[in-house]
């Protein structure tokens, strides 16, 4: 916010400079200095008041950074080549399909696919090898997968328990997700 204040300040400054420049004769309508006046010593006043019937400089566009999903197309590739191996039993409960699921019982397989990979994947910024072994899918010999298991009961705690005691709220059902914290790192955010 504080940055948006100080560029908005510097635009109207410019704004003003270049007003007062155009008064004085020393600019072309264009803003260019003119040929004529570039030699001609600027008179060093306070910026300006602009007029009262004249426009204000339009507002600075917010600033945001674009989040990059870098993993995106090689979780897309794995995701799509196990939905090759099942085909035909992607709406086959998860745990009837895969060996150790644990989370999302009853779920589609091919759901738990597409979560694993937009929510998980994109929420930490992270590849499948990241919690898995995608030798031996199963295996649970990477902390990160009982760390994916354990936040996920965090969330469901918070949506289901806490956040539904908090009065004044303006949704009907708010919730978290992985995203709302991590926002694309594997680190969570501290700070905007």
């Amino acid at each position: 916010m504080r940055r948006i204040r100080i560029a908005t300040i510097a635009v109207f400054m410019a704004w003003a400079l270049a007003s007062a420049m155009r008064e004085a004769g020393t600019t072309t309508d264009s803003g260019m200095v003119s040929a004529a006046n570039a030699a001609a010593p600027v008179a060093q006043t306070p910026a300006a008041t602009p007029p009262a019937t004249s426009t204000p400089p339009p507002p600075m566009p917010m600033q945001t950074s674009a989040y990059v999903d870098t993993f995106a197309a090689e979780r897309d590739s794995m995701m799509n080549a196990v939905l090759k191996e099942i085909a035909g039993h992607e709406s086959t409960a998860a745990e009837s399909v895969f060996k150790n699921i644990k989370l999302l019982k009853g779920m589609p397989a091919g759901r738990v696919l597409r979560i694993m990979n937009m929510g998980w994947g994109k929420g930490l910024g992270v590849r499948c090898a990241h919690c898995h072994d995608t030798k031996k899918w199963d295996s649970d010999d990477k902390p990160q997968k009982q760390i994916t298991r354990d936040m996920s009961a965090m969330t469901q705690t918070i949506n289901n328990e806490m956040l539904p005691k908090i009065k004044n709220l303006r949704s009907e059902k708010p919730g978290v997700n992985c995203t709302t914290c991590h926002r694309g790192s594997i680190k969570p955010a501290q700070n905007l």
